[in-house]
């Protein structure tokens, strides 16, 4: 199995990740509903992956021990598992490639023993990750959109050229501005009713 499209921004303080649902068994499609992105440490940190999806598990799992270990510091893990990942005898043999977030940094790790921090705030990887990367970066320098939005419409136009990427996409973002924005509203709505409460009284 190989090919699909992950790419991830960071705009205005949210990190959005993108990955593509398409599965592929030489020049077959054998699933179109994959999930290639997860989110760790609570939704604090997430990650998305490209290569063989066993490898790719098992890299993950490695990632998020070593999360736990370091009490969620982002490149300390990162390099941990890339140390781990480039000289243990069996690991070394893993065909993938793991894009890491959390809402300040994104970091792509290799078996090469690569931990890469991109000088602007965009990492795609992928058969589709050059295409989503160039669209990314036009539209962060050039369009008002959010991280997440940005991150989806550039796998999209990825999926338009790369013919190992399907137009599924999977978002997640940290912090979740959903979440976020509920817990808003739900004070807000909290103050109202005790603004209303003491008038009442009054």
């Amino acid at each position: 199995m190989h090919g699909t499209t992950i790419v991830a921004v960071h705009k205005d303080g949210v990190t959005a990740i993108a990955g593509d649902g398409q599965v592929t068994l030489g020049d077959t499609i054998v699933k179109k509903g994959a999930t290639k992105v997860r989110s760790l440490m609570d939704g604090r940190v997430i990650t998305g992956f490209a290569g063989a999806v066993s490898d790719a598990f098992t890299l993950l799992e490695k990632f998020e021990g070593y999360l736990s270990t370091y009490r969620g510091n982002l490149m300390r893990a990162a390099v941990e598992t890339v140390k781990e990942w480039r000289t243990d005898r069996m690991l070394r043999n893993l065909e993938a490639m793991l894009i890491v977030a959390d809402a300040e940094q994104i970091l792509t790790l290799s078996g090469a023993g690569d931990v890469i921090a991109p000088d602007e705030p965009i990492a795609a990887v992928g058969s589709g990750g050059a295409y989503a990367q160039a669209a990314a970066t036009a539209l962060l320098r050039h369009s008002d959109m959010s991280a997440a939005e940005i991150a989806e419409t550039a796998l999209l136009i990825a999926a338009d050229i790369d013919i190992y990427t399907s137009g599924t996409a999977t978002v997640l973002k940290v912090p979740d501005t959903q979440d976020t924005d509920e817990s808003d509203e739900a004070v807000l709505q909290g103050a109202a009713r005790s603004q209303t409460a003491t008038q009442e009284d009054a």
